[in-house]
């Protein structure tokens, strides 16, 4: 077996991660934290000292005993390591993370051999994961489930030729009985079982076809995400260093991490966590001054250098700040005049330009090299990096509070919730996050907003703009149902609202970059594929911000009435799936839908926030679903709230004791109807 012939196969995976747990666990120890921190590593280290037993690799379990001993007096004590101590765990930390490091890579053995020894027996390599491998093989597999997709699109043509026999046989039944046809009775019945076995077989045909699509496309955008690297796995090396150049500089500095779990290509965060290694250790050598100056200037006595990580748009940004002195622009001024950067003849330039100049690189206030600064090679590092990747750096700086390095990148991969909707004739998804909420819209409201421009929403008018005219800018947009409903969207300057046709439900994706030669609106921001293998726009908030305010809207247009919008409904469901699939339900008839994981939590939310009907489950830890509306019925800011109960119990005396609780409906999971459903919430639901 190959575990006997490599004993180290899975002590090196498991020692990988161990290694991460202690290298973040020191970094965190280091910051305070409490005996919590103690204890978490000392029961690591104890795994790793015992793993490392096991496959008898005796210097690491040495070292992690070593570390043991070094925290164990620090154990169940609110009193943190000393600095020697801390010294201690990181030398130690660096010792084993070096050994594993060398298990994973292990020397190759020599070539040559004595006169009188046979040459040793080959070794069975370890295999090593390659990650441009690894993405290659993602890439076929994404394309062979394109692939199956896309077939999925005959069944559909399928399903809808059985539905055309259905339809036909049904017809031929309703003459045979009738008596429009001399066909005997044999053939009258036997014209009967053929209409109900085509509309049976129809049924499971296209049950079996969604559902085989809605499969394939969580499958499909697991995949996707497979290819992206949550952002926090380069924050623990950024803590390291932060901490090695506030000990070589004898200042105290924490380092904050924001963002973690913002996901990107590996290609992108390679290059930036580079970069970023430079900046957070420039932040702490030039930025963050010595304690006596610190605390001369009402500052903490620690400084503090944060890392964040966001989504904007199609951008990934990062941005570095510390609360330091911020730059010396006159040490860079002076620096300036002496490398000769500056214009003969000019006037000394303003902030903005020497911060232009530092970004151009070779400018440095350091006043000697040291092996953490000193180069002027960390803007120069952050500048190569937006130049290869068609990044945009910008720099800020306040004299006394510190100063702030941003960097945006063009994301190629851009995994998110997806908002589907129609207009104008075409599918489209608007990024989930930025959406506030849908207004579903009568014909009356919908030309009143479409003349107005506006639309109002929590109290206040929105501007409005039917996304058909953002998505066929300058030609005539298709024939369509109508505008029935109202997505209000998040931009920069606020809020705005877009006219929809009609929503279609939310879907996890990856979206891509538009080629370079596709022409389209500054609305559309990348494309996806949907469940048929077809490309699907994916519109761009900022791009939508600036069609809504590019003079589309009159400012003297009227603002518009009223409209009477749902307040949000509490889904309170402890299965997940539930409240995903209630959640898009909801969403799609054009409702704001808040979650809930109990019954607890639900009664903290309801008394925060007003909603317009809670929609609860029955069976849950805790306070069950009846408790739950038995106590907002009972509490006078819940009681006018509705309520509907979904269970899997389907007893009367289960709906008898719902109605006795005060729920305004009792829906049945094994029955579930999504129209009967939304017909009750359209029922019950209090709207503003």
């Amino acid at each position: 077996m190959a575990e006997g012939r490599d004993p180290l196969r899975f002590f090196r995976i498991e020692a990988r991660e161990l290694v991460d747990q202690i290298s973040a666990g020191v970094l965190d120890l280091d910051q305070g934290g409490g005996p919590e921190p103690v204890a978490r590593l000392l029961r690591v280290a104890h795994t790793l000292k015992g793993a490392a037993r096991v496959v008898k690799q005796k210097e690491i379990a040495d070292h992690a005993h070593a570390f043991e001993e070094v925290l164990i007096p620090y154990r169940g004590g609110d009193v943190p390591p000393s600095a020697d101590a801390m010294r201690e765990l990181l030398r130690l930390n660096d010792e084993i993370t070096a050994r594993v490091v060398e298990l994973e890579d292990p020397p190759k053995p020599p070539v040559g051999t004595g006169p009188d020894e046979p040459a040793p027996a080959p070794a069975p390599a370890e295999v090593v994961v390659n990650p441009r491998a690894a993405t290659a093989d993602l890439d076929e597999l994404l394309d062979a489930i394109g692939e199956t997709t896309a077939r999925m699109a005959p069944l559909r043509t399928g399903c809808a030729t059985v539905e055309r026999l259905h339809r036909s046989a049904e017809v031929l039944a309703d003459q045979l009985r009738v008596g429009r046809s001399t066909t005997p009775a044999t053939a009258r019945a036997a014209a009967g079982r053929l209409a109900g076995e085509l509309g049976s077989a129809g049924r499971r045909f296209t049950d079996a076809v969604d559902q085989i699509q809605r499969e394939l496309d969580e499958v499909r955008a697991r995949a996707e995400g497979l290819r992206l690297v949550p952002a926090g796995s380069m924050f623990t090396a950024m803590r390291r260093a932060v901490r090695d150049a506030a000990d070589a500089e004898g200042k105290r500095v924490r380092f904050e991490a924001r963002g973690a779990g913002v996901r990107m290509g590996a290609h992108l965060l390679g290059p930036v966590s580079g970069a970023f290694l430079h900046l957070v250790r420039n932040a702490v050598v030039h930025g963050i001054e010595p304690e006596p100056l610190r605390l001369a200037a009402g500052k903490p006595a620690e400084g503090t250098v944060t890392v964040e990580v966001e989504r904007r748009g199609r951008h990934a940004v990062f941005r570095c700040l510390d609360d330091g002195r911020g730059f010396d622009m006159g040490a860079l001024r002076d620096t300036a005049r002496d490398r000769g950067l500056l214009p003969s003849g000019a006037g000394p330039p303003d902030d903005a330009g020497l911060l232009d100049l530092v970004l151009r690189g070779g400018i440095s206030t350091s006043p000697s090299v040291t092996e953490v600064a000193g180069r002027a090679i960390g803007m120069d590092a952050v500048r190569e990096v937006a130049t290869r990747l068609r990044g945009e750096v910008k720099v800020r700086s306040t004299p006394g509070a510190g100063a702030s390095v941003e960097l945006a990148i063009p994301l190629v991969l851009l995994s998110m919730t997806g908002l589907n909707v129609a207009a104008g004739g075409m599918m489209v998804t608007l990024p989930l996050d930025v959406v506030c909420g849908c207004v579903r819209l009568s014909a009356e409201d919908a030309a009143t907003a479409a003349v107005t421009g506006r639309i109002v929403y929590d109290g206040s008018a929105a501007p409005f703009l039917p996304l058909a005219e953002a998505l066929y800018a300058g030609t005539a947009a298709p024939e369509s149902v109508g505008i029935g409903a109202a997505v209000v969207v998040k931009g920069e300057s606020g809020l705005f609202a877009l006219g929809v046709d009609r929503l279609a439900g939310t879907s996890a994706l990856v979206a891509r970059p538009l080629p370079e030669l596709a022409r389209a609106s500054p609305a559309v921001g990348s494309v996806t594929v949907d469940a048929d293998g077809n490309p699907r726009l994916v519109l761009d908030p900022d791009g939508l911000a600036a069609e809504v305010a590019g003079g589309r809207l009159s400012e003297a247009r009227p603002q518009a009435t009223a409209v009477l919008t749902p307040l949000p409904i509490l889904v309170v469901d402890d299965s997940l799936t539930t409240r995903m699939l209630e959640r898009s339900i909801l969403e799609s008839a054009g409702y704001e839908v808040d979650l809930a994981a109990s019954a607890e939590d639900a009664l903290e939310m309801a008394r925060t926030r007003r909603y317009g009907l809670f929609l609860t489950d029955i069976d849950m830890p805790g306070i069950d679903g009846f408790t739950f509306v038995e106590r907002t019925r009972a509490d006078p800011r819940l009681a006018g709230i509705p309520a509907i109960l979904v269970s899997s119990r389907a007893s009367a005396a289960d709906r008898d004791r719902g109605r006795d609780a005060g729920a305004g409906a009792y829906v049945e999971k094994g029955e579930f109807d999504q129209e009967r459903l939304l017909g009750h919430i359209e029922r019950l639901v209090v709207r503003s």
